[in-house]
């Protein structure tokens, strides 16, 4: 029975939930954009996998804004930045380097600048019927230095 848990688990994680194929998202990282709901331009600071859509992080005037791709409008222009880019894309498979499950493997459903440093979106935790109320984050931000690239 164990073994038959540990496969599911595996073929969770690894299952991307958009399906076969990842949804092209609407703007680009660092990209300038148009908040249609506080008539605001804003740049493109991360975007993440929730709740079956794209969820955009807007930096506008030293906040951070969420908006779907229906709440804002990408103006092609990229903000120059001295930051590099993220080692890890959308969709890459990682594992944690402290994580005792030896091939609990993972995709990135997130992408986020915080603090000038890039973070990720993972799943860490499957979906249970009943969560506990002190559950660890289900879908925490982690560093890059805490990931490793898996080759497939």
């Amino acid at each position: 029975m164990t073994c038959a848990i540990i496969a599911l688990e595996r073929c969770w994680y690894l299952s991307p939930p958009w399906g076969q194929q990842m949804p092209p998202l609407e703007v680009n990282l660092s990209e300038k954009v148009y908040l249609t709901n506080s008539k605001t331009f804003g740049y493109c600071c991360g975007v993440l996998w929730q709740e079956d859509k794209w969820l955009y992080a807007i930096n506008c005037d030293r906040s951070i804004t969420y908006a779907t791709k229906h709440e804002i409008i990408g103006t092609g222009e990229v903000k120059s930045t001295y930051m590099r880019k993220p080692a890890f894309v959308l969709g890459d498979r990682v594992m944690l380097r402290f994580d005792s499950h030896a091939t609990k493997q993972c995709l990135i459903l997130g992408i986020v600048l915080v603090n000038n440093a890039w973070f990720y979106v993972i799943e860490m935790i499957s979906p249970a019927l009943v969560r506990p109320l002190a559950a660890p984050a289900r879908f925490p931000l982690v560093g890059e230095q805490d990931l490793i690239r898996v080759h497939v």
